[in-house]
């Protein structure tokens, strides 16, 4: 016959070859060792598959077709190590169960969900002398400007629902900002005014009506009752600045009337001293 099979005598892999290549060397696919070819069995359906011999080795006994490794001999558990097992998993069980508050307050700290902390705005700032302090129901608000009076009193406002206490007051090349002193400011407005240079504000008024063709940009800030940042663009306000002739010490007074159609009624009015940069 052309074609037997024999078994390598390292790894037992099964190795087809042709008959002519008995009794030389080629190496295994399996574990690549050099094994000698076997002298091909003189029938086709041998009862045993051949071994080849290792190169410098002894040539194994050979072994049957479908031998394999011998099963190591089965173990049967003893059914008490069953319910043992079993037992011990209820005990565990229930000791869990009923020691769950002291087991999950070690591991945790409590096995009380906690809240995430409320925001807790700052205080409002102490009132300057002669203002209001601003409120919804201000009769201040109106987007009529010939009915609009300002008061010679220090700036206050109220911007989206928050109480605005301007101690923080910029004119800048941006325009004018008034706003809480933190930042973000729990309350402020800015006006984007971007004079060019800032001196061409000195000693002029600026009005805005409603319908104003070209009006800057009006900016509202506040933090919300879920300690958010927002800031909100609102055209069709109401605006009048009367800017003072020259700054002193590095501060330029004024006056300023400013309402917004937003849904809370924003406003802000009074006198303000803006600082403005150093030249």
């Amino acid at each position: 016959m052309s074609l037997f099979k024999f078994a390598c005598p390292v790894c037992g892999q099964h190795i087809e070859c042709e008959s002519w290549r008995s009794n030389t060397v080629m190496e295994c696919p399996t574990c690549f060792q050099q094994i000698t070819v076997p002298q091909a069995p003189a029938t086709e359906d041998p009862k045993f598959i051949i071994a080849g011999t290792k190169v410098g080795g002894e040539r194994p006994v050979p072994v049957a077709p479908d031998a394999g490794l011998e099963a190591p001999p089965e173990k049967n558990i003893p059914i008490g190590v069953f319910i043992v097992i079993a037992l011990l998993i209820c005990a565990a069980g229930a000791a869990v169960y009923l020691f769950r508050g002291k087991i999950f307050k070690s591991a945790g700290g409590s096995n009380t969900a906690t809240a995430p902390a409320a925001y807790t705005p700052p205080p409002i700032a102490p009132l300057p002398e002669g203002a209001t302090m601003p409120s919804e129901d201000s009769t201040n608000w109106t987007l009529n400007l010939d009915k609009a009076t300002i008061p010679d009193t220090p700036v206050v406002g109220y911007i989206q629902g928050k109480v605005l206490i301007a101690q923080k007051m910029v004119l800048n090349a941006d325009g004018l900002t008034l706003r809480t002193p933190q930042y973000p400011p729990e309350a402020g407005v800015t006006i984007y005014l971007r004079p060019k240079p800032i001196s061409s504000l000195y000693g002029k008024t600026v009005v805005y009506k409603t319908n104003s063709a070209n009006a800057p940009g009006v900016s509202l800030r506040w933090i919300d009752a879920q300690g958010v940042y927002n800031t909100r663009e609102v055209p069709g306000y109401a605006l009048r600045i009367e800017f003072g002739k020259q700054p002193a010490d590095g501060h330029l007074p004024g006056k300023i009337y400013l309402c917004t159609p937003d849904d809370r009624k924003s406003w802000v009015v009074g006198t303000f001293s803006a600082e403005v940069p150093t030249p």
